[in-house]
């Protein structure tokens, strides 16, 4: 028996070192395909190619998205630049920093305007504009939606003067409230949280309610989002009014995604080097937003500002 043993073992075949050296690199390249999700996005790519022709003209249509402006640093900001919104009676855009708490008026071309502070505001990241001179502010951690009127002149701005609602959904941390988006036809405000767990809210009749009619409903569209994967947090939404779909942005995952109207994907487009004409990687990407003419605006912390425009192929 002795003898069968080692015959056996000297048949065994020897292990090399770059044989475990090639092993851990497959291995560590499975985890990183893992990690990105790269199988989904090769999956979604396909899926979404076949109904390009249905879909592009009809929707908004990312992967035809390409950076005009790349990377610019805003001007007077140095940190934290955060959620994004379209005012088309200004025709500029607003911006919210976290620390310290500021309310920024951008020029679709990335320059600075004016900046209000927020006094008595708390670990701001969204706004979105509800139209009629009116802007909503979430604050995170309370997980409160700010109604603020429009500023007329550069100056602070006392969160004691304003209408808000708490919802108060999850626990007190640095997990809450993160982006907005609305949709003023439907008077639908839909609201992400980031992580621990995502989340995507729809919260019905704000309008309403700040008329003194209340009707406040809030629905959570987790079906929406839980077989989008890649998108691993969410960082902003964005409503469109002209094609009724929604734009989500994960900054972990660096991408955007179209949702139609009952929550199925539509297309999205990487913010990875080399897609969308990027030089680099947008670093973290914090608020996106649209302009009537469907033009794209996303800022990224610390201060970066990008634009995008789209080019129909054909």
């Amino acid at each position: 028996m002795i003898s069968i043993a080692k015959g056996m073992l000297g048949q065994l075949p020897v292990v090399r070192p770059w044989m475990w050296l090639s092993a851990a690199g497959f291995s560590g390249l499975f985890l990183l395909a893992a990690f990105f999700h790269l199988d989904d996005r090769l999956l979604f790519s396909i899926k979404t190619s076949w109904h390009e022709s249905n879909w592009s003209t009809r929707s908004l249509w990312l992967p035809e998205y390409e950076v005009k402006i790349d990377a610019l640093p805003v001007a007077t900001v140095e940190n934290n630049l955060s959620g994004l919104t379209y005012d088309e009676r200004a025709d500029h855009l607003w911006a919210v920093v976290n620390n310290p708490e500021e309310l920024l008026a951008i020029g679709k071309d990335g320059r600075f305007i004016a900046r209000y502070p927020l006094q008595g505001f708390s670990d701001v990241e969204g706004v979105t504009y509800l139209g009629d001179g009116l802007l909503v502010v979430a604050e995170e951690r309370r997980q409160s939606l700010v109604i603020v009127p429009v500023p007329k002149t550069p100056g602070p701005l006392q969160r004691e003067d304003y209408q808000s609602i708490t919802l108060g959904l999850h626990s007190d941390d640095n997990n809450g409230f993160e982006g907005l988006g609305y949709d003023r036809a439907g008077d639908r405000l839909f609201v992400v949280k980031e992580h621990s767990p995502r989340k995507l809210y729809e919260i019905q009749g704000l309008r309403d309610t700040l008329a003194g009619r209340l009707g406040l409903k809030i629905i959570d569209r987790e079906s929406w989002i839980a077989d989008k994967e890649m998108a691993t947090d969410l960082a902003s939404v964005h409503f469109d009014e002209r094609t009724g779909h929604l734009v989500l942005l994960s900054e972990e995952a660096n991408m955007m995604l179209e949702l139609d109207a009952e929550g199925n994907m539509v297309s999205f487009r990487s913010l990875w080097r080399g897609f969308a004409g990027l030089e680099e990687s947008v670093p973290q990407a914090e608020g996106l937003t649209f302009d009537d003419d469907g033009n794209l605006y996303l800022v990224s912390e610390p201060n970066l500002f990008y634009a995008f425009e789209r080019k129909r192929e054909g």
